[in-house]
């Protein structure tokens, strides 16, 4: 019965509403870690952000026009990066001002309505007027094929027959509204039938007026997010060339614009470089030396430097200007690996107190990993207290783990056994803990590792440790990678310009070396 039809307006026109009172839902693991960003959001750091030339002055209509072209840029790119973007009504806040307006200016239209649908005889004025708006979101709903429901409406809902109906006391409006929830749910998305079914049981006209609003303005949000997933392909071809023309046009204003790129990536390659060195023999010639220099790839050093993002002060350091539209999605990326690592380690430490026994065991891992992430809940925030998390998730683990153990015919642990657990398990709270640096090197191995094969169609295998959190590294590496291989797509140019200079530099310096000893 029900189908989701698009609007027969034009992709620009069904975007054209999305910043007037509508929000984006973004999709978000923990509340604690959007809360934890807008806390840590950074300043202007104008410190750390290097000197430019003073500015020149700007008219009004400069600054409208190039703040619409961001604002029209950041929607593009959130559309497009946000496989999960949606279109929601704006929820004014419960005691404001606007709020209160608007609900006393539209109570005193339904009881106007109400008080004139009771006049004798009935005055239909203000219901002609809402059958007149039903009609013109009903058409708005139809595809140009739909020649045949656009005749129905438009000779049901004939606006001027209906005003001569009631001036002749002839007028069924019961009747017209019947025809006008019938429509709805032909045209309306299935998620929407159950509301449609709810519509019928409503018998007072001025409350069943109220619904049926209620009821359309979630089918204009159905059919906005219907635009915005059928333009999503396109917008994807586009956004890229889009980004980088704006991009290329905020440049030429301002020629220092790529000057924290440039450190960032200078940073990244000089990473690179000492890790080559490591790994060098330290007897190797300046032959050895040249063909080391050859490990500094600008795909490696631009991957290497995207793992940077991942371990970012966002407090006290301005993120590199390219990746600065994304720094809220990095920025929370960071933040969940940052819970993973912990829940990782715990599971390590856990599983290998508990022994292959209980490992293999069916459920037994989600559940220790379930108890392990709720305690973990709001770690971001700064009124938790990490050490007392770690010693609730030690008494829990070792409690689940005897009644487990003694459930299947196992000895359970000694008191001895279990404080040495719980001693591992605080000891995750140190920095310098060895576990956790174990599993923060394969994580960002595994991360590396999905860089360089992204243009792949299998993935990296997991390391060894990492089993238990598998699913969820997963999932951020997608995420990571999607949001990498998009920003490569719109700013390769910038950064195959500037790693050219580094690297030439780089290996100018490798190969002079050897000359000047």
């Amino acid at each position: 019965m029900s189908q989701n039809p698009g609007k027969p307006h034009s992709s620009e026109e069904q975007l054209s509403g999305l910043e007037d009172g509508q929000e984006e839902s973004l999709d978000n693991p923990d509340p604690s870690i959007r809360k934890r960003i807008r806390q840590s959001a950074p300043g202007s750091h104008r410190d750390d952000t290097p000197k430019s030339s003073p500015p020149r002055p700007v008219s009004i209509e400069e600054l409208m026009e190039t703040a619409k072209g961001v604002t029209n840029m950041a929607l593009a790119h959130e559309i497009v990066v946000n496989g999960d973007f949606q279109i929601k009504p704006a929820e004014l806040p419960e005691h404001s001002l606007e709020k209160k307006v608007r609900d006393i200016v539209h109570k005193a239209f339904w009881d106007c309505l109400e008080a004139q649908l009771k006049e004798d005889p009935p005055t239909y004025d203000h219901a002609i007027k809402l059958l007149g708006e039903i009609k013109e979101n009903l058409l708005s709903f139809l595809l140009p094929g739909h020649t045949r429901l656009r005749s129905q409406i438009t000779e049901v809902l004939d606006l001027d027959l209906i005003k001569q109906e009631a001036e002749n006391g002839a007028l069924d409006i019961s009747k017209l509204v019947e025809f006008v929830i019938g429509m709805m749910g032909t045209l309306c998305a299935p998620a929407r039938d159950e509301e449609i079914k709810k519509l019928k049981d409503i018998n007072e006209i001025v409350p069943l007026f109220r619904a049926i609003f209620s009821v359309l303005d979630l089918m204009k949000m159905d059919m906005a997010n219907f635009a915005v997933s059928s333009i999503r392909p396109k917008l994807m071809q586009q956004s890229a060339e889009y980004e980088r023309k704006k991009f290329q046009e905020f440049l030429e204003k301002q020629p220092n614009s790529l000057d924290l790129v440039t450190r960032w990536l200078q940073e990244a390659a000089d990473d690179l470089a000492k890790l080559r060195c490591k790994m060098l023999p330290p007897h190797c010639s300046s032959d050895g030396a040249t063909g080391g220099a050859s490990i500094l790839c600008s795909t490696a050093v631009q991957n290497q430097a995207y793992l940077k993002l991942l371990k970012w002060d966002h407090v006290n350091r301005p993120f590199p200007e390219t990746v600065l539209m994304d720094q809220t999605r990095f920025q929370e990326i960071q933040l969940e690996l940052e819970q993973l690592l912990l829940v990782g380690t715990v599971l390590l430490v856990t599983f290998s107190a508990a022994g292959s026994a209980l490992v293999d065991m069916p459920g037994f891992a989600e559940k220790i990993k379930t108890i392990v992430k709720v305690l973990l809940t709001g770690m971001h925030l700064p009124s938790f207290n990490l050490k007392e998390s770690l010693a609730t998730i030690g008494e829990k683990v070792c409690a689940e783990v005897n009644s487990c153990l003694s459930q299947h015919g196992f000895t359970p642990f000694s008191a001895e056994r279990e404080t040495a657990l719980k001693g591992q398990i605080q000891a995750v709270a140190n920095p310098d803990n060895t576990i956790c640096k174990l599993i923060d090197s394969r994580i960002q191995k595994f991360l590396e590792n999905h860089l360089a094969s992204s243009q792949q169609k299998s993935s990296p295998a997991v390391p060894g440790g990492l089993g238990p959190i598998q699913r969820e590294l997963e999932e951020i590496a997608v995420k990571y990678v999607r949001l990498v291989n998009y920003n490569k797509m719109v700013f390769s140019p910038y950064y195959d310009a500037v790693l050219g200079k580094i690297l030439t530099k780089e290996e100018s310096q490798l190969v002079g070396k050897p000359e000047e000893s």
